[in-house]
């Protein structure tokens, strides 16, 4: 009997791949990753497994290595999707990947199965990472198998056969969106949220954060310390990274930060809207820009900004585990040696407020920026730095005045 491994939520897609697997013949490994997802009820979901009928089914917590490995590289380099999304979503996938065909090389098995659809960015980035790492990794995804899509064209065929095969879900007909969740982050996407017309944050019911209008009247002060880049303390105690995400999740939620809606550009070519929350990543990515501004040269910077998309981009692709991405992990290790210090913030109603700024590799040197008299800046250099950095304009303006 041909076998596989099924990267299993529990939610009603994957409870119902976990039986039509088995409907064809395949012998089923259930795995679930946990990633810190804040809203799940883990042994519930093992225990389902099992009753479906999986041969084997297992929890693998991998949070810490989701923070370290994964997150705070990304968080390094200051890599959004266009410009605003925190990527949580699809930094998780090449781990949960790599975690399937550890599980799948144990067993024996012979495919991995996922629960993606042919619409979306996660096919892809699921596939491309398998096979980056296992290149004769045979990859099932039922949602682009016709035959599949024919025998549960929508939820309502889902549900009745979940009913049939009593198999516990709940899930609805009516339910207003899909979401997907880790320590990391919540997304939400698709049903009522595909009219654009629909105010999401009124919708979502967010698990993570609060309105900033309801957010305390207090702002909350708090202090975060990096070494060489990466998050080590919050107020001074040391916690691991998985700690510090979700303590940060905790206390930048309740003051509503890090809530999004936008139009991205999925990797298949469509336009889609989603609704994410990151309070934790974006308290971080905050605290390391203004870290990073006392602590990295301006060049360095510069071209660190310039390829920052490029990052980015690869991540939300799927191309996790390419040679230009351990190219450029190596790079921004480097890059980040002198970013140690800490950041002190307060957090009020959906804002992060800097209060103090230290390092000791800080490169501000007050007596130079200093506006006053005296400090140790000659004003005087400017004025050929000036005559310098004009000569090409005033050759060009000889040659080729312009009119004004």
């Amino acid at each position: 009997m041909p076998s596989c491994v099924l990267a299993y939520s529990g939610g009603l897609d994957t409870s119902v791949l976990l039986g039509w697997l088995q409907d064809q013949g395949y012998e089923v490994h259930a795995v679930y990753v946990d990633l810190g997802q804040p809203c799940e009820d883990r042994q519930a979901i093992l225990d389902k497994a099992k009753r479906i009928g999986a041969k084997t089914a297992r929890i693998l917590d991998v949070r810490e290595e989701l923070c370290s490995d994964f997150a705070f590289p990304v968080l390094q380099w200051q890599a959004r999707y266009e410009g605003v999304y925190l990527l949580g979503t699809s930094i998780a996938r090449p781990l949960i990947s790599k975690v399937c065909l550890q599980v799948a090389r144990e067993v024996g098995a012979d495919a991995f199965v996922h629960g993606s659809t042919g619409k979306g960015n996660d096919q892809c980035r699921f596939q491309l990472a398998a096979e980056a790492l296992c290149p004769s990794v045979k990859v099932i995804a039922p949602w682009r198998m016709e035959s599949f899509r024919k025998t549960f064209p929508g939820r309502t065929e889902m549900i009745a056969y979940c009913e049939e095969k009593n198999i516990p879900v709940k899930a609805t007909t009516s339910q207003p969106y899909s979401s997907d969740e880790n320590c990391l982050h919540i997304s939400y996407e698709a049903g009522k949220l595909e009219h654009l017309d629909t105010d999401g944050f009124d919708l979502v019911e967010f698990g993570m954060t609060v309105s900033p209008q309801e957010a305390p009247d207090e702002a909350e002060t708090i202090a975060i310390t990096y070494k060489e880049g990466v998050p080590t303390h919050i107020d001074g105690e040391a916690m691991s990274p998985g700690t510090i995400v979700t303590t940060l999740n905790e206390r930048a939620g309740k003051h509503g930060i890090g809530r999004l809606d936008m139009i991205e550009n999925r990797f298949v070519g469509m336009k889609s809207r989603g609704i994410y929350e990151a309070p934790g990543m974006e308290m971080l990515y905050e605290t390391h820009r203004l870290l990073e501004q006392l602590t990295l040269d301006r060049d360095l910077v510069h071209l660190r900004d310039q390829l920052s998309p490029v990052v980015a981009e690869s991540v939300y692709y799927g191309f996790w585990y390419t040679p230009k991405m351990d190219a450029l992990f190596a790079f921004i290790k480097e890059a980040q040696q002198p970013v140690t210090g800490e950041i002190v913030v307060k957090m009020y109603k959906g804002n992060i407020l800097p209060v103090s700024r230290s390092s000791e590799n800080s490169l501000y040197d007050e007596g130079i920026a200093t506006m006053e008299g005296g400090g140790s800046y000659d004003q005087d250099d400017a004025e050929g730095f000036l005559r310098i950095q004009g000569l090409p304009s005033r050759v060009q303006g000889k040659v080729r005045p312009r009119s004004y």
